[in-house]
């Protein structure tokens, strides 16, 4: 399929930015999405091609592609693009700050939610839902 060079490097300078890609199993979609204005075919041909060349690993679910970027593939698309070294893809970065879920207790450790009597939030035991006998 013939592919212009500007849908090319379209889709190459996405999936470097963000290391993976998706793509919905549908042929005739006009556009593949807000971030890549080209037709979902042709976003669907380059991936096919960049997998049999192995430079993405392929999962599909749900009628849905799944592409994310292996090494050789951020090394082919650092030569193509012309980038240099130091600019890796957004999988590849390390966060900045990890993810913080529930509270923290008095010693900074993880307290969860369902932690004491009667588990789950609810505080002082099974009293509170029986009846008065």
């Amino acid at each position: 399929m013939f592919i212009t060079k500007t849908n090319r490097i379209a889709v190459y300078s996405y999936l470097f930015k963000e290391g993976t890609l998706v793509a919905k199993k549908d042929f005739w979609q006009k556009v593949h999405s807000d971030e890549i204005q080209i037709p979902n075919l042709e976003v669907l041909s380059l991936m096919k091609s960049f997998t049999s060349k192995g430079f993405c690993r392929e999962t599909y679910n749900w009628q849905h592609y799944y592409y994310y970027l292996t090494n050789e593939g951020i090394e082919y698309l650092r030569a193509y693009l012309c980038l240099p070294e130091d600019i890796v893809p957004a999988t590849l970065k390390a966060a900045t700050k990890p993810g913080q879920g529930g509270e923290k207790g008095e010693s900074g450790n993880f307290k969860p939610e369902f932690a004491g009597e009667g588990g789950f939030g609810r505080r002082g035991g099974r009293d509170g839902y029986r009846g008065a006998e």
